[in-house]
């Protein structure tokens, strides 16, 4: 004879414990969030949650596509997600949706993105204070769900920090390009107000052969300069490979 639960024990578990995650349908409902581009939910073995993967444009911040995320599942499934497991990559590119056949005529919608793994994804920036370094920026960015790193060390000051994070940027897309990255070394940066709005411009030149280019890149301000600088690298270099590529 089964003895009933202990209504006075331990409180029941959250909603998302020990339960399957709802991975197409979660996939299908991030993707029609403001400014996302294409979402892919990854999960245990046994189902459960391990990480959620949204890549977006520039015209939603990554802390607000963050509360968006977890709003929309904790709305639609019930489910209260921790904000550590969404990871936020951002492209000032556009990303075309296209369909790839199938018996049915609709298809899968696959993104750009999901085929081009040569391009650099901006995840974070995070600029720290020192009394002996002074300023350090670190840039996270991501490329085919690898993460690379890059630091750059300066002065306090606001200019130094769009070149700080133009340079570590550089840092971290040499490191993704392993022992065939070619060199690349900022020329200059400027912030300039136009259309009553602020823009980074960046200038970066690479030498190939005994050739030296001047890659231009330019990202509006949204969030931060910082921010808006790892993107205009990112504009650069993003377009420069995909046509030497």
């Amino acid at each position: 004879m089964a003895l009933p639960a202990d209504s006075g024990g331990k409180p029941s578990p959250s909603p998302i414990a020990g339960s399957v995650f709802p991975v197409q349908g979660a996939e299908e409902l991030l993707s029609s969030l403001a400014g996302v581009l294409s979402a892919r939910v990854v999960t245990t073995p046994t189902g459960m949650l391990e990480a959620i993967h949204v890549l977006t444009s520039v015209e939603v911040p990554p802390k607000q596509t963050v509360r968006n995320v977890e709003s929309a599942l904790m709305a639609h499934f019930g489910m209260k997600v921790d904000h550590r497991k969404i990871s936020v990559a951002t492209t000032v590119e556009p990303v075309k949706p296209w369909k790839t056949g199938g018996t049915s005529g609709g298809g899968e919608v696959k993104t750009e993105a999901d085929l081009d793994r040569r391009r650099l994804y901006f995840e974070d920036v995070e600029v720290r204070r020192s009394r002996t370094k002074g300023v350090t920026c670190k840039v996270t960015l991501r490329k085919d769900g690898v993460a690379y790193h890059g630091e750059a060390e300066g002065i306090e000051s606001d200019k130094a920090w769009v070149e700080l994070a133009a340079q570590a940027a550089l840092v971290a897309i040499m490191q993704a390009g392993g022992a065939e990255a070619i060199p690349l070394a900022v020329y200059g940066t400027k912030v300039v107000e136009a259309f009553d709005r602020e823009y980074v411009f960046v200038g970066i030149t690479v030498r190939v052969g005994r050739d030296a280019m001047l890659l231009t890149g330019s990202c509006e301000v949204r969030e931060s300069t910082e921010t808006s600088s790892v993107l205009a690298v990112l504009d650069a270099t993003n377009r420069w490979m995909a046509r030497d590529g």
